[in-house]
């Protein structure tokens, strides 16, 4: 076991069992007679505990339940393993509904072990756990919430109270993480949206969002950022319907494997036949299938390279929504890209070279993982072993053996892929990029094309996004620069001051100046305080607000305020401002400082 192993072993054990301290904690608090308790397991950063209560837990009482968990640790009591019967677990645990259960449905065969924590706290539990109390005394923690939740996930059972608690090695680590929440918190997507005007959500549609101007013009601004790209790479953009009948989703697959995630419009009539049916699309691959087969392809045409941005929908529940991260409406950066076996490598070496330049603007890492054949797969498993052995030499090439992980039955039902897992600011990791690799389809829907020799052949198709969703990447950057984005991304780029209305026909020509090179501004032209105007643009953190007075208007300059500078940039000639803009447009710099040298 090495280092990383061990640590990741001994947080799992002490915080498994400073979560038996939290049961008997509240158990103390509120009277065994009183609490039903249930489960609970270590998480990431710490553990969690499902209780039924007497009444609500309120912030109120998250330090008396941590003085409570202090004091049992005090009492430095020891941790006894004990191999029972069924009976006796039964018996031991009949006032308990919730291990009663767990207890009926363990197989005849199986060990049922128990932990007592000193003589008066017993807990159904494989372990393993520490020996004493006292062994955690060193240890830092602190309950950072308690929530709703359903016994075992399900809306339909028993309604429960979970207790979140943080819990670290040492109080100097507690202290880093905690630094960390508070500073995901002024990050949070969720708040800052609607503060900078960016989107909204509303009841009538959940996890379906509002984009408003400033937002819709960071996201078409991304759009067009993509576009370009891809268009230097061979790329052809289509669109197709939304809504699609049952038919195609048959043929797909997706009717079988994905029904339940779909919006399905049963049709018009009180008993519509099974043609009538219909469905919002969740993925664009059977359009984009639809698409190549309109015609006969030579092998000289491929590869094809069909993307598009189409809104699709998916149908969550509505626990697991999460502002731009988890939506029911968005838009993949998708394309479906029709190859000969042949061209695969270099294919997805190309798409490999686009993720590297989009990240690279965006100034994030990833790391990548191979996602293998899952338990409900489509097709053959020859076919499955070829598809992976392929992606498998593609990352060996490029990253060589143990460059990448291997994430074991997590593949598409079609066919396994390629994640890219992507890092943000704070260290955590998004799933935006996926490459996957699909014999399947193109056998579903009678794809082929003419090889050299004039027989027909199936295609290959990859299926690749880069972005993941416009929208969830939407999440990441506002988080990621904390609703100031850089220049060239920014919803206004330059917000115009004039001091006084007489200052507004110089102020005027300043903004036409800009717009005449494409870049976006907003002026304030109302007779308000100056301060008030700047204040106003400063909130909605555009990079440059220029401030035009009598001397500016004289000697044909602005003065310019640099987003998080202090220092105010005067005289600059206006023909500069302008250079300046297009410069940081061009080079789309993720740094604003020393711009005006």
């Amino acid at each position: 076991m090495d280092k990383e192993e061990y640590k990741a072993y001994f947080l799992s054990v002490y915080r498994h069992s400073l979560a038996h301290i939290l049961a008997k904690a509240v158990i103390e608090i509120f009277g065994k007679e009183n609490v039903q308790y249930a489960i609970g397991p270590q998480i990431a950063d710490g553990l969690y505990y499902d209780f039924v209560l007497p009444r609500t837990v309120t912030e109120e009482d998250y330090e008396v339940i941590e003085n409570k968990m202090r004091e049992i640790l005090k009492r430095k009591e020891a941790w006894t393993c004990k191999e029972v019967s069924r009976e006796e677990a039964l018996e031991m645990f009949k006032t308990q509904k919730f291990k009663t259960e767990l207890i009926e449905e363990m197989p005849e065969d199986e060990t049922i072990t128990v932990y007592y924590t000193g003589d008066d706290f017993v807990d159904l539990c494989r372990g393993p756990h520490i020996s004493n109390s006292s062994e955690l005394l060193s240890t830092a923690f602190k309950v950072r919430a308690a929530s709703g939740a359903y016994w075992r996930g399900d809306e339909h059972r028993d309604q429960m109270q979970r207790i979140y608690v943080y819990a670290f090695p040492n109080k100097d680590e507690l202290k880093a993480h905690l630094n960390l929440i508070r500073e995901a918190q002024e990050r949070d997507h969720k708040k800052l949206g609607p503060q900078l005007d960016l989107f909204m959500f509303n009841e009538t549609a959940p996890g379906m969002p509002y984009w408003l101007p400033r937002g819709w013009t960071t996201y078409q601004t991304l759009v067009s950022f993509w576009r370009k790209l891809h268009v230097k790479h061979g790329y052809q953009e289509i669109s197709a319907p939304v809504i699609n009948n049952r038919k195609l989703w048959l043929i797909s697959g997706h009717w079988a494997h994905y029904q339940n995630n779909m919006f399905v419009i049963p049709g018009s009539t009180k008993e519509p036949s099974e043609d009538e049916i219909m469905a919002a699309k969740p993925m664009n691959c059977p359009n984009a299938m639809m698409t190549y087969k309109r015609t006969m392809h030579s092998y000289k045409e491929l590869p094809i390279r069909y993307n598009e941005i189409d809104v699709v929908h998916r149908k969550e529940k509505s626990g697991q929504l999460n502002g731009l991260f988890r939506v029911q409406a968005f838009r993949q950066d998708d394309d479906h890209t029709f190859v000969m076996e042949s061209q695969i490598e270099d294919e997805i070496n190309d798409i490999m070279s686009i993720a590297d330049e989009i990240y690279d603007t965006f100034g994030v890492t990833y790391r990548v993982e191979l996602s293998t054949r899952p338990d409900d797969y489509m097709g053959d498993l020859e076919t499955w072993n070829q598809a992976e052995a392929a992606l498998k030499n593609i990352l060996n090439k490029k990253y060589g053996e143990g460059g990448y992980e291997i994430n074991e039955g997590d593949g598409a039902f079609y066919g396994p892929k390629i994640d890219l897992q992507m890092k943000d600011a704070l260290g955590r990791e998004w799933q935006c990029g996926t490459i996957q690799l699909d014999f399947q389809l193109p056998h579903n829907f009678g794809l082929t094309y003419v090889d050299r020799d004039g027989n027909q052949k199936q295609p290959v198709v990859i299926h690749r996004a880069i972005f993941g969703s416009f929208e969830r990447f939407m999440g990441i950057i506002i988080e990621n620069y904390k609703g100031a984005f850089p220049f060239w991304l920014s919803p206004y780029q330059v917000a115009v001051v004039p001091i006084r209305p007489e200052h507004n026909e110089y102020a005027k020509k300043v903004v036409d100046m800009l717009e005449a090179k494409d870049i976006r501004v907003e002026v304030d032209y109302s007779d308000k305080n100056m301060n008030e105007k700047i204040k106003t643009y400063k909130t909605y953190k555009d990079p440059y607000i220029i401030v035009v007075g009598d001397k500016e208007a004289a000697d044909g300059t602005v003065s310019i305020t640099v987003r998080g500078q202090k220092q105010q940039l005067h005289g600059v000639p206006a023909e500069k401002l302008v250079e300046m803009c297009v410069k940081m447009n061009t080079e789309r710099s993720l740094d604003l400082i020393g711009t005006a040298d």
